[in-house]
């Protein structure tokens, strides 16, 4: 059942009730590369082929700028998790948390978990192997600037498989992704031909689709849970690193008491101990 309250005015379509909703807890916490601040309390980001922008005033209201009640329905309100109530999840998290993650929950009340375009996460995964959150949104920028198709209010779209799939690793030496570009060309063959369809792949088992994501070359078990997770909406799931290894070693060794929503909690944690 939806808790958030959204209508029509003028030409945007306003959130009225955003207590769990923060935009730069949720944009710009390492889920998604194409979002930026562009004022006080605005981002302004592209996904699904559309350029968003996206702000909120001092009363709570959320405002997404020439966006229609229709296409808040069809594409930003799965896109943003809005149908999950953040209120009841965090009160059911918290309840059997240990003290760093009830203090991880309570230092993000208005972060969530984005659901974002399956082809753009696999690339987007793909590029951050051994990289920084500012050397993967510029190569994610590079790659759709290059090959993206440009938008009328600015920006570029992100390119299809097609567009990649002919493609040599010379071609991609702008993006300036080294061995990477091998990756993306051999996802970007897979995926145009059907060998690996998000679609097909949609009400499959999570396992199942791990191990079609293993199939694709360079995508290793990060990756692929970082697929599942911020693609799949698989929340179940969470990708582990170095560095996420290390601080649930260090505050939560036994693992999260509660599988059900691990991958939200992993966010929590991520999101906290990077601000720490």
């Amino acid at each position: 059942m939806d808790y958030l309250h959204a209508e029509q005015r003028g030409d945007n379509t306003v959130l009225t009730d955003t207590r769990f909703f923060d935009l730069a807890q949720t944009l710009d916490n390492g889920q998604a590369f194409r979002w930026c601040e562009s004022g006080k309390n605005e981002f302004s980001g592209i996904a699904h082929g559309r350029r968003m922008t996206i702000s909120y005033d001092e009363s709570g209201i959320l405002t997404l700028k020439d966006t229609s009640l229709e296409e808040f329905e069809r594409i930003w309100k799965r896109y943003f998790d809005l149908t999950r109530d953040y209120g009841k999840l965090r009160t059911y998290l918290s309840e059997s948390a240990g003290e760093f993650l009830y203090n991880a929950i309570e230092h993000s009340p208005g972060l969530r978990l984005m659901r974002q375009d399956v082809w753009e996460v696999l690339v987007s995964f793909i590029l951050s192997q051994n990289s920084n959150i500012p050397r993967i949104k510029k190569m994610v920028e590079a790659i759709c600037i290059n090959f993206g198709e440009k938008l009328p209010c600015g920006g570029h779209t992100f390119p299809t498989p097609k567009a990649l799939a002919s493609l040599s690793e010379n071609d991609l030496a702008d993006i300036k992704s080294g061995y990477r570009a091998a990756y993306i060309l051999d996802a970007a063959r897979k995926t145009a031909s059907g060998e690996f369809s998000p679609t097909e792949l949609e009400n499959l088992p999570s396992d199942e689709i791990y191990k079609a994501l293993l199939n694709i070359h360079g995508v290793g078990p990060k990756v692929a849970e970082c697929v599942l997770l911020y693609g799949f909406g698989r929340v179940e799931r969470y990708p582990i690193d170095v560095w996420i290894k290390r601080t649930m070693e260090e505050h939560i060794p036994e693992g999260f008491s509660d599988k059900t929503y691990q991958g939200i909690a992993q966010q929590y944690v991520f999101h906290y101990a990077r601000r720490k």
